[in-house]
């Protein structure tokens, strides 16, 4: 059982199928500071134990997803090379953890999204957004680099030079300007986020977990592998998915007898 009473940075609700995490310091457009990524990750690796878990809406609280790291504390991160590495290396198995959950992770891009807050949207596996965010990696306006997957994720969603262009610009894209690179799947108005949200559950919802669970294996797989080693794992998981999973034999009844699959049973 996960304990949300335990995080300070971080809100974490649990109503099977479905989860949210909200990054809670709205005051500071909810930064990714050590102590934020260490919840985080606790959160994404507790979430693995409940039960009948689909699907998981990370987002932050007021007017921004995340602006990134916190520079302040860089400070004195920077001051220390075993702390700065403890603190990437959190960085590093929190989004190992996303990608190695059975459960599909749901950016809702609610407002700024920059630099780690970037980072933190690339590790999920579906990004919806408000017309008036605004998207961007950011870490050179501040003399930084990205240390959390900004350099191998952006590149591979919406390819080399685009990635080059944002990362070395700084630039900050519009939801509408992301949307057309690849970035984002879904723009809502922001007083619509939630209900667009609705809709995309209510899709997922009625898909077979164990059926998301392995498209979701297999992509990973997918972007990790070659093109033939790939092509071996597929072979390989989609023979056990069919043969030892109910929900493909339920679906291939439902479309006999012409009636709604009924999943997950």
């Amino acid at each position: 059982m996960i304990d949300t009473a335990s995080f300070r940075n971080i809100r974490v609700e649990v109503c099977a199928p479905h989860a949210t995490i909200t990054l809670n310091r709205p005051e500071k457009r909810n930064p990714l500071d050590w102590d934020t990524v260490k919840e985080l990750r606790d959160a994404v690796i507790a979430l693995r134990d409940v039960p009948q878990l689909v699907t998981v809406a990370v987002t932050g609280s007021g007017d921004a997803f995340s602006a990134g790291g916190d520079l302040e504390k860089y400070v004195d991160l920077f001051r220390s090379a075993p702390d700065f590495r403890g603190f990437l290396e959190d960085f590093y198995q929190l989004f190992l953890a996303m990608e190695r959950s059975a459960a599909v992770y749901i950016a809702v891009v609610n407002g700024v999204c920059v630099a780690g807050g970037l980072e933190l949207m690339l590790a999920c596996d579906i990004v919806i957004a408000a017309e008036e965010a605004r998207i961007g990696d950011g870490h050179l306006n501040f003399g930084q680099l990205p240390g959390a997957g900004s350099s191998i994720r952006l590149w591979r969603s919406i390819g080399a030079h685009r990635a080059r262009y944002l990362m070395l610009t700084g630039d900050l894209l519009t939801a509408r300007d992301a949307e057309r690179l690849g970035l984002v799947n879904e723009i809502h108005a922001r007083a619509k986020l939630e209900a667009g949200l609705a809709v995309l559950l209510a899709k997922l919802h009625a898909k077979s977990p164990a059926g998301l669970r392995g498209a979701k294996h297999l992509l990973n797989t997918a972007i990790r592998e070659s093109l033939e080693a790939g092509l071996r794992l597929e072979i390989e998981y989609v023979e056990r998915y069919a043969t030892t999973e109910a929900d493909p034999m339920e679906g291939l009844m439902a479309f006999k007898e012409k009636r709604k699959p009924r999943f997950g049973q």
